[in-house]
């Protein structure tokens, strides 16, 4: 089980990794013109392909090492162990990036965000309160503890998901 859970933890981790690192590479090459939310959008979708890997891991399992049965505890523990491998992946590389190469992102993002909120017409207190509130979270964003845990907020729910419908779709009583 260890063996199974390892390997496509690993593989899940480099390809959600990857991906975001990529993502973030051309991000702080496109300075003034970034959409954030399509950024997001193939981050969160890249995450959901990686994921893929844990019905498969659990199948895997449940197939060449278990006789083709496994309860929804067992395939819940194997799904949650290879997203909590596939995520301290991505939470290491985030850190790596973030501290060593794009130390501004949330400079430019907090700037970002800023002047969308200008666009949409908002008054000078409520972009007073955002610029403080923004200012407030880039100071405890630069404690790695912080940054480490903001990042798994990101990524860990997603696995969660395609953990509990994974053990639900693959959960089997008895041997085919």
């Amino acid at each position: 089980m260890t063996k199974n859970i390892i390997i496509y933890g690993l593989i899940a981790g480099i390809i959600v990794s990857v991906v975001m690192l990529l993502g973030m590479t051309y991000l702080s090459h496109c300075k003034g013109n970034v959409d954030y939310n399509t950024s997001m959008l193939i981050g969160y979708a890249s995450m959901l392909i990686a994921f893929s890997l844990v019905y498969v891991g659990i199948h895997n399992y449940r197939e060449k090492y278990n006789g083709g049965v496994i309860s929804f505890g067992k395939a819940f523990k194997i799904g949650i162990l290879i997203v909590l491998i596939a995520s301290t992946m991505y939470v290491i590389a985030w850190l790596i990036d973030y501290f060593f190469f794009i130390p501004d992102f949330m400079d430019n993002y907090s700037a970002h965000m800023l002047d969308k909120l200008k666009a949409s017409g908002a008054s000078q207190a409520e972009i007073d309160k955002q610029t403080k509130e923004m200012a407030d979270f880039a100071i405890m964003y630069k404690n790695p503890f912080f940054n480490a845990m903001m990042t798994y907020v990101e990524i860990l729910p997603v696995g969660l998901i395609v953990t509990l419908i994974s053990s639900i779709i693959l959960k089997r009583k008895v041997a085919k």
